[in-house]
């Protein structure tokens, strides 16, 4: 693995560019002020990482493997866990009462005083 030093972001974004295939984009550089890039260009298996408190650098990596283990890294680093999506309302949230016995048919909120044409 090697890895340099990068001054400007725009060079992070060039390559980032020109990447073949980004694989994973780590951290956000809005929310916790640290992101890394990993992807790869041609045959080079790269780590963009940004940051607005350290010095940004690119890493390079010998093999997929040591590419795949710096991912895995670099989420327990940034605190990225896999979590299932999750399920915000569910059936038993009673959202609507389907056995209620009220029927709304026929129900109107316009009152006799309105004109107002929708």
């Amino acid at each position: 693995m090697e890895q340099l030093e990068i001054i400007s972001w725009k060079i992070l974004d060039a390559i980032r560019n020109s990447a073949t295939k980004t694989n994973e984009v780590i951290g956000d550089i809005d929310t916790n002020e640290l992101m890394s890039v990993f992807c790869q260009v041609d045959d080079d298996y790269i780590e963009l990482y940004y940051s607005e408190v350290e010095s940004s650098y690119i890493r390079h990596f010998d093999d997929e493997d040591e590419f795949f283990t710096a991912i895995d890294e670099r989420k327990s680093e940034f605190g990225e866990e896999e979590f299932g999506s999750p399920e915000y309302f569910t059936d038993e949230d009673g959202f609507g009462d389907e056995n209620s016995s009220e029927n709304f048919d026929g129900y109107n909120i316009k009152e006799d005083g309105d004109e107002d044409e929708f």
